[in-house]
Order: C-alpha cells, then sequence, then structure tokens
C-alpha cells in the first residue's frame, strides 16, 4: 500500500510525542537546495534543517566518504584511538585556528561540555571557591534543549514545568555591553552567548559590541563562550561569525554543518588552558569522535571551504536581503541578517508568521516562523541566484498580498 503524507501525519499525531509543531509537509528526498515530498512535489529548502544542511542536501562527496568509512569502522568508543579522531583535530584546528578541540555530537552536548569545562577551569585557574562559578547569559538566548540550557532560557515555553534548575547562571540583555560589564563578579568565569540570536529571530546586536565585550573579557579573565552552532561554518558570510567583528573567541561551539546534515557531530574548539582542565575519566562520550563522525566531518569541512561556500554565502546573502527590503509590503517590518542568515520581520497585526510560511509552502518555497512574528529564510549555501529570483517570485506575492 502506498502511504500519502496524510497517511504519514496521522501515525506521527497518534505515535510521537508531540513537542513539535512542523508545517504539514513529508519529504522524502533531497538533493542541493531541493527537496521532495512524498507525492513528488518539488520545494526549495529555506531552512536548511536550521543550518545543517549548509552544504546542500545529501551532497556526493561527503556521502561518499560516509558510505567509504560505514564500510570499514563505525565506532570503536574512546576506549580506543581510531585513525580518523586525529586527522579530524588537525584538520579542523588548522581551519579554525584552535588549539585543542573536544568532539561532542549534538549541539547541545558541546554547550553542556563548554559549560562544564570552563567552570573547571574557574576554579582550577582562576581560583572561584568551589561551588561558586558563574556564567552570564544573554536573554532570549537559545543555546539547546537539555535540562542545565532551559534552566537560563527566558523562553517560558522551554523552562515551563521542567525545574528545578542547576544555578551559577545570570542573564543580561543581548547586545547591552554596559549591562554585560555590570552583571560581571570576581565569580564570574564565562559569557557564553550567541553572535547573532538564531532561534530569537536572527536579532544582530549593535556594531562593535562584540568588541566591547572582548575587552571585558580579557580584563576581568572571564572566557568567551561563543555559539557558533547555527552561525557558523559559512552561514553568515565568514567561516564563523566573530570575523565580521574581528574577533576571537577563548571557546568556540560548532556543530550543525560539521557534518552536513548527514550525521550528528559537534565540538568544542578553545585551548590547552580552558579544555586541559580535563582529565581522563572526567567528562566523555561513546560516539562523540567516533571515526564515522570524523570522516564525515573532515569531508563536510572540505566540501565548504574548497567549494567556495562561504564566499557564495556572502554574495548570494547580499543580493537575497536586497531583494526582500525592495518589497513593497505593509505587512513587512523589517528585513534583516547577514550572509544566508536572513530574517523578514512582520507587523504584529499581520496574524502571525505561520499563515504565511504555509502560504509559501504551497508554491514551493520551505521557511520557518519563529517567535511569532518573524520568517526565517536560512537556505543552503549552494543556493544561486537563480533559485533566488524564484523563490522572489514566490514569496512576493504571499508577502504584498497579490494571491
Amino acid at each position: 500500500m502506498t502511504m500519502l503524507s496524510a497517511d504519514f501525519i496521522a501515525l506521527e499525531q497518534a505515535l510521537g510525542a508531540h513537542n513539535y509543531k512542523p508545517l504539514d509537509v513529508v519529504l522524502a528526498r533531497g538533493e542541493g537546495v531541493w527537496v521532495w515530498d512524498v507525492e513528488g512535489r518539488r520545494y526549495l529548502d529555506c531552512l536548511s534543517a536550521y543550518s545543517a544542511v549548509n552544504q546542500g542536501h545529501c551532497h556526493p562527496r561527503i556521502l561518499a566518504a560516509m558510505v567509504e568509512q560505514a564500510k570499514k569502522l563505525t565506532l570503536t568508543s574512546r576506549a580506543f584511538r581510531n585513525e580518523q579522531l586525529a586527522l579530524f583535530y588537525e584538520e579542523v584546528a588548522t581551519l579554525t585556528g584552535s588549539h585543542k578541540v573536544l568532539p561532542m555530537n549534538s549541539g547541545a552536548e558541546a554547550v553542556e561540555s563548554a559549560i562544564k569545562a570552563v567552570r573547571k577551569w574557574g576554579y582550577e585557574v582562576k581560583g572561584v571557591p568551589e561551588g561558586q562559578a558563574e556564567i552570564i547569559v544573554c536573554a532570549n538566548n537559545f543555546h539547546g534543549r537539555t535540562i542545565t540550557i532551559v534552566g537560563f532560557s527566558t523562553d517560558p515555553d522551554a523552562r515551563g514545568g521542567f525545574g528545578p534548575f542547576a544555578p551559577g547562571f545570570r542573564v543580561v540583555p543581548f547586545g547591552d555591553a554596559a549591562a554585560f560589564e555590570a552583571a560581571i563578579t570576581p565569580n564570574t568565569v564565562g559569557f557564553l552567548v550567541e553572535p547573532i540570536q538564531g532561534e530569537a529571530g536572527v536579532v544582530i546586536p549593535p556594531a562593535g559590541y562584540f568588541k566591547r565585550v572582548r575587552e571585558l573579557c580579557t580584563a576581568h579573565n572571564v572566557t568567551l563562550i561563543l555559539d557558533e552552532i547555527q552561525t557558523g561554518l559559512g552561514r553568515t558570510g565568514k567561516l564563523l561569525a566573530e570575523e565580521h567583528e574581528g574577533i576571537e573567541a577563548d571557546v568556540t561551539l560548532i556543530g550543525k554543518a560539521l557534518s552536513g546534515g548527514f550525521y550528528p557531530v559537534s565540538a568544542v574548539l578553545s585551548n590547552s588552558e580552558v579544555l586541559g582542565v580535563l582529565k581522563p575519566g572526567q567528562h566523555g562520550s561513546t560516539f562523540g569522535g567516533n571515526p564515522l563522525a570524523c570522516a564525515v566531518a573532515r569531508a563536510a569541512l572540505k566540501v565548504l571551504t574548497e567549494e567556495g561556500m562561504i564566499e557564495n554565502s556572502a554574495v548570494q546573502g547580499a543580493y537575497f536581503q536586497q531583494a526582500l527590503a525592495g518589497l513593497r509590503s505593509n505587512i513587512v517590518r523589517e528585513v534583516r541578517g547577514r550572509g544566508l542568515m536572513i530574517a523578514v520581520e512582520l507587523h504584529p497585526e499581520a496574524g502571525g508568521a505561520r499563515r504565511y510560511c504555509e502560504a509559501l509552502q504551497a508554491r514551493g518555497v520551505l521557511a520557518k516562523d519563529t517567535h511569532g512574528d518573524t520568517i526565517r529564510l536560512a537556505p543552503p549555501l549552494v543556493i544561486g541566484r537563480e533559485e533566488i529570483d524564484w523563490a522572489m517570485e514566490q514569496i512576493e506575492p504571499v508577502l504584498t498580498g497579490a494571491v
């Protein structure tokens, strides 16, 4: 029996936990910037699995690396060494200028790992009294869904009903360097922050904010932890979003596009002072640093850099933003973005962004609403001008009321 979209949706509703409310499209195949549903309808993917598919769907070079490694060795655990891990370390460190690498699986694991390492650094290197370490975070942050992380979220949906939460976090407004400075105490060990707040609606801080943050962190011996899980690896038109302000973090978190969407791979990038506090037995992961993950990540990084995807993100992102900004629409409040990380914020009276995402779906464009009134557009970095022009032909009538 051939199952249709409605059949898959009904089965999901009956058996799955309802912790997501996806658009009602059931995808079966992807290639480059395009995906197809089970009935064969084609869509332009303007979400890229929240930037995990920066290299495009099913990139042949990453697929080949995955298949080749899967035939040889997939998992050893870290009880033994494997031939892919050291090469992954070397290549990611060379690319990013890091001195030490801690491999994990999901983005949330990378965040949790950084919190653990930075707290331990605070006690053993900075001299903070045991149990008193504080990490400053920003309002409207999104760093994952684990108990520790949702405990310092300001989103009531993320927090509600999940307490009690771990102490040791202070929340300040994003983009306000004075508020950050005022929150620093002798027990502050880190500042965990996204270069651009993705889930909050592609919120870009004021120019100079991160230069000042970097100065304050250096002056107060606070580790600057940049969560580049969404913004990193080409999404904003640079390898890492920190490059837009010419700064360097003490700890950088990457994930998502680190595997091109083939496999969960993340990493904490830092130096010997921070990651050197972790001794054998104090932190680990059965799957972290496995040979299949490392082979996939190595291929994903090569594809990203060798095929000009980062540069393409900058060029096509500017073109896409300019086209969106030129829309003559009464419902569009603001278009903002960096590279191919773009948001179209609607006026509240537009009635919410989801209905417009559903209208775009009907016209073959898949985008996602966030924070009620914002449409997020983040296509794979392999998108070309022709695809953007086609996307605009679908977006314009939806946002100008022509349909």
